[in-house]
């Protein structure tokens, strides 16, 4: 899909994938956004279209080639294309390869959004709606090698690295203090943030909260206990890195984060928080103590058999920058403020 392939479901339509597609003269009537984008582009008054969190597949009155479906796929264009349509909604006979192939998009990090059946596609690529299932099963994790790793918070602590046949993405965990199985961890997952953690990025709280989650696992570690940091490689809350630097763009319109990726037909969660309890468990780790303000994380893991004993606040100053994507964490996702 990262390629622009047409893709063929197993019991559903052939699916051309509108961002990347690299068949310039693809047409097709029918084209399948997200409900979210479907929202936005005021569809939901229809009943095909009302359900929040199922695909919709749309109908136009004439066909749509790439050119005209780009603008109904990508928010950023929406003042550039103010009039859209009109569409049907229809109903969607092949359910599961929609869902799947919503899935796949956000995977592969392109806008949810695919002409259907169109003409002019090219070969397809076959793949079954069960495929997704198999790609994000946690059991296929494994440990894949592990080093000391001085780093500025602790001289000793250890990186140990994780990686699945089945996901290019290796997630690592930082080790602090030595591990002990009577003593339950303090733990912090953390999710990769490329402009936070690295780039110093203003917009978010990531880079100080990784600094800070490590600072406070080494102070554990001085008075006996241990710390474990879970390095998630899961972008913008799992919708990866160009569809959050897109969701950026949207927010500078005036739409906060929740509203930014509604806009761009995607999910405002879409982490993979059974991975952290499988990197736990590899650990030997079976209960924690949970650094977070996000009640949905401890939900998440204790859902995924990891005892949770206590939430430990982690919470840090907001800047001028970063106090509505704050505030919005609070008010609309529920947030927690110490």
């Amino acid at each position: 899909m990262r390629h622009g392939w047409p893709i063929a479901f197993e019991g559903g339509p052939i699916l051309l994938p509108v961002e990347t597609s690299i068949a310039r003269e693809a047409t097709s009537p029918l084209m399948l956004i997200s409900a979210a984008r479907g929202a936005t582009l005021k569809l939901a008054n229809q009943r095909e279209a009302a359900e929040p969190h199922a695909p919709v597949l749309i109908r136009g009155g004439e066909p749509l080639d790439l050119r005209t479906a780009l603008p109904i796929a990508d928010p950023a264009l929406d003042l550039a294309n103010p009039l859209k349509g009109p569409f049907k909604a229809e109903h969607i006979d092949w359910c599961d390869a929609a869902l799947a192939a919503m899935e796949l998009a956000r995977i592969a990090g392109i806008l949810p959004a695919f002409l259907v059946d169109p003409d002019n596609a090219g070969e397809a690529q076959p793949i079954s709606a069960g495929d997704v299932d198999a790609w994000s099963e946690p059991d296929r994790l494994q440990i894949a090698t592990r080093a000391r790793l001085p780093i500025a918070a602790s001289e000793t602590a250890e990186i140990v690295a994780f990686r699945s046949a089945d996901d290019t993405r290796e997630h690592v965990a930082l080790v602090i203090g030595r591990q002990q199985g009577d003593v339950e961890p303090l733990v912090r997952l953390h999710s990769e943030c490329l402009t936070g953690d690295i780039l110093g990025s203003l917009k978010c709280d990531c880079g100080p909260q990784l600094d800070a989650a490590l600072a406070a696992m080494a102070a554990e570690a001085e008075r006996g206990g241990w710390g474990v940091l879970l390095y998630m490689r899961q972008e913008g809350r799992g919708i990866g890195l160009v569809n959050k630097l897109r969701a950026y763009r949207l927010q500078d319109q005036g739409f906060d984060t929740i509203e930014a990726n509604q806009r761009l037909g995607l999910p405002d969660e879409a982490r993979d928080f059974s991975t952290a309890a499988r990197m736990l468990d590899l650990l030997g780790v079976r209960g924690i103590r949970l650094m977070t303000n996000n009640p949905r994380k401890v939900v998440a893991l204790e859902n995924a058999g990891v005892a949770v004993s206590e939430r430990v606040p982690h919470q840090l100053p907001d800047n001028p920058h970063n106090a509505r994507y704050l505030a919005t964490k609070r008010d609309k996702s529920g947030h927690l403020l110490g």
